[in-house]
């Protein structure tokens, strides 16, 4: 349950993290975007690993591996999206993040090989993306306007979303490190990473206001932060595919979020679609079968405390 629980609370607050991204850029460059939820992310991480004594690794290939996750997990699909969100809308970069599902499944089945993926496991996939594609409703005129190379910026951060889960499940999840230990070193390194490109990515001049100045808190210590220890939670409890579906989760969030906060209508597809994307988890983690049995238990023991 606890797990559950984390994995509905990362998909609520990644879900809202496309809308402070497109906050934020109102009044910052999208490297500083970038460099701003990296760097509140590492401070926030930072203090929770030192109230809770979080050790460090000491193998230096652990260090390594973390320095791959930070580029490849951190860096440089944040620099994506936000790039991304200048040209295209943020529940269109919130759907194209829902892809994540399947670039995951490929990459941690084919390359990393730490899965394999079951017939009901491979139908909520695609059931998952069928309910996308309803709440969208790519049969209006203009649900799929935007720049080409915004929505194909989306794709290679999604991409990267996928070389990490399964790297992270192959490399580092099979290791003796903490949770909160595994973000902080993740958000960490990218911060060190990003501070080094300040001249590149963070130069731009900037125009603060408090709805920018609060997104990018809110997109750092929340986005950035916390959640990448429930992330890691969720990852070692249920592995990479199972726990890239929170990304299903997140359309869903974008369609409240446009009701609530911008005043967008609701339409049929919305709420049909959010039942489809449910059914779609549920197949994903195996909570439902349908083309596969149920194991058969044939010896039952006691519960040991």
């Amino acid at each position: 349950m606890k797990v559950a629980l984390q994995f509905v609370a990362m998909g609520l607050v990644w879900g809202a993290s496309f809308l402070f991204m497109k906050v934020a850029l109102e009044g910052v460059s999208f490297g500083q975007v970038a460099w701003a939820r990296l760097v509140f992310g590492a401070v926030t991480l930072g203090v929770i690993a030192l109230a809770t004594r979080a050790r460090l690794p000491r193998e230096p290939i652990v260090w390594v591996h973390f320095a791959v996750v930070a580029v490849t997990y951190c860096v440089i699909p944040f620099l994506l999206f936000a790039w991304a969100e200048q040209y295209v809308s943020s529940s269109l970069a919130s759907i194209y993040n829902a892809v994540t599902p399947i670039t995951t499944a490929i990459l941690a089945t084919a390359a990393f090989r730490v899965e394999k993926l079951n017939r009901d496991q491979v139908l909520g996939v695609l059931v998952g993306i069928v309910g996308v594609v309803i709440v969208v409703g790519p049969w209006a005129v203009d649900a799929l306007a935007g720049s080409l190379w915004g929505q194909l910026a989306c794709l290679g951060a999604v991409t990267c979303y996928g070389f990490s889960f399964g790297y992270i499940r192959r490399f580092i999840s099979p290791r003796n490190v903490s949770s909160t230990t595994s973000a902080f070193l993740n958000i960490g390194l990218a911060a060190v990473i990003m501070v080094l490109l300040t001249p590149v990515v963070a130069w731009h001049p900037i125009d603060f206001s408090w709805p920018v100045l609060l997104s990018l808190l809110a997109l750092g210590a929340l986005g950035t932060g916390v959640v990448y220890i429930w992330n890691m939670n969720v990852l070692r409890a249920w592995g990479p595919t199972l726990t890239s579906g929170v990304t299903y989760v997140t359309p869903v969030v974008g369609v409240a979020l446009g009701i609530l906060v911008l005043g967008e209508h609701l339409t049929w597809n919305e709420p049909v679609g959010a039942v489809v994307v449910l059914a779609g988890i549920l197949l994903t983690q195996q909570r439902v079968r349908v083309l596969t049995r149920q194991p058969v238990e044939t010896h039952k023991s006691p519960d040991i405390a």
